[in-house]
């Protein structure tokens, strides 16, 4: 089967990008013709809310790709169109998270759906966007998305979501697949070594915050319940992730609640290379996030065998087991969230529901045929209509 995929990859940084550069690779694997159209640029560096969107990293996730679309500059979109024209895929896979996208998505899709349309399915990472969701981005997302032939979804929030704004759309739904490839780039590297240069005494255990810091993710609510925690066990947290905002914010708040000695902030991207020695370091990862559709911070951290507390939010308690693979607590509740942390030591709760991360481990691996043979599936149904 030919099929296209347009999205970011190397040298771009994140999730996304990580995403897409995985899915060509998984489906050129399973014998599909892919074509990979990437960006020459995603964003205008006065748009873009952290300090570079480049991927540090010395091992990146790579796949051949064509660099082709500029999201600002027309001339490109119809010079991906011509391409897809062209390469006459049985489907195309757009991607889509946040509003930014509509101008560039929805005149390349109308394009592609005049005679002879191309069947496209749009992958929806976010339907509305973490920070927003209100009326006019409800209608951005409704401009782009009724354009597809079919959307796919990572969660059941977005399932729900999506059918709200698009009653009679295509949607099927398929697990956010794992992000352990990234793991087999990554250099092993000393424990004892981050523990000095992040000066954490030898005794303490360590809770991690991984990922973007933004407001949407939480980590207040962490720094409250890690000044309740304190009171019981010598905790340490680390929070390891740029911040998109003020890091004198967290700063401040910590402070506030008197636990800045118990903090350390890597306010950076950290490369690939870096992830094994910050995952092994960590004793649990904490994920207090307020909203979600689902993270792939989860997936790194079941990669490395690590259990996750998180909260009760989007899809999240679809891959977080309750008391199997982690703990499940409400959202925006310090106190729940610290007794959980609490429990989590004093019960000794990390033999068993570490087993339990590592027993998944042959599952997880199929996630990505899995999707592979989803997308398949739905590119016979939808040239078959």
């Amino acid at each position: 089967m030919r099929i296209a995929v347009v999205g970011p990859t190397y040298p771009f940084r994140g999730g996304i990008a990580h995403y897409s550069t995985m899915l060509v690779h998984h489906l050129r694997a399973a014998g599909h013709t892919t074509f990979f159209y990437s960006f020459t640029r995603q964003y205008p560096t006065w748009l873009f809310p952290g300090r570079s969107d480049r991927d540090p990293s010395t091992a990146p996730l790579r796949v051949e790709c064509e660099y082709l679309l500029d999201p600002i500059n027309p001339f490109t979109w119809w010079r991906l169109v011509r391409r897809v024209r062209a390469d006459q895929p049985d489907l195309l896979l757009l991607q889509w998270w946040v509003p930014y996208w509509t101008p560039s998505l929805t005149v390349i899709s109308s394009l592609l759906k005049r005679p002879p349309a191309t069947k496209i399915a749009m992958i929806c990472h976010n339907v509305l966007p973490h920070d927003g969701g209100g009326v006019i981005d409800r209608r951005l997302a409704m401009t782009v998305l009724r354009r597809a032939d079919a959307l796919i979804v990572h969660s059941e929030p977005d399932r729900y979501r999506a059918r709200a704004l698009l009653p009679h759309a295509r949607i099927v739904k398929a697990f956010l697949p794992t992000y352990e490839p990234i793991l087999t780039n990554a250099a092993s590297a000393v424990n004892a070594a981050l523990r000095h240069q992040w000066q954490v005494p030898d005794q303490r255990r360590i809770l991690l915050f991984f990922g973007f810091v933004r407001p949407y993710k939480g980590l207040e609510y962490l720094i409250q319940a890690l000044a309740q925690v304190r009171q019981q066990l010598d905790v340490h947290l680390l929070v390891v992730g740029e911040i998109w905002g003020s890091p004198a914010y967290y700063q401040r708040y910590a402070a506030e609640f008197g636990v800045t000695e118990a903090i350390t902030f890597v306010d950076r991207y950290v490369s690939n290379e870096e992830l094994p020695a910050i995952f092994s370091t960590a004793d649990v990862v904490v994920l207090p996030y307020v909203s979600a559709t689902q993270s792939a911070v989860v997936q790194l951290a079941f990669g490395f065998g690590k259990p996750v507390i998180t909260t009760n939010v989007g899809g999240l308690p679809e891959v977080v087991q309750d008391g199997v693979t982690g703990l499940i607590v409400p959202p925006q509740d310090a106190h729940a969230l610290a007794q959980a942390i609490v429990r989590y030591f004093q019960d000794d709760l990390a033999p068993c529901l570490t087993a339990n991360v590592q027993a998944s481990a042959t599952e997880r691996a199929e996630s990505w045929p899995r999707l592979v043979s989803i997308i398949t599936d739905l590119a016979h149904e939808l040239n078959r209509r």
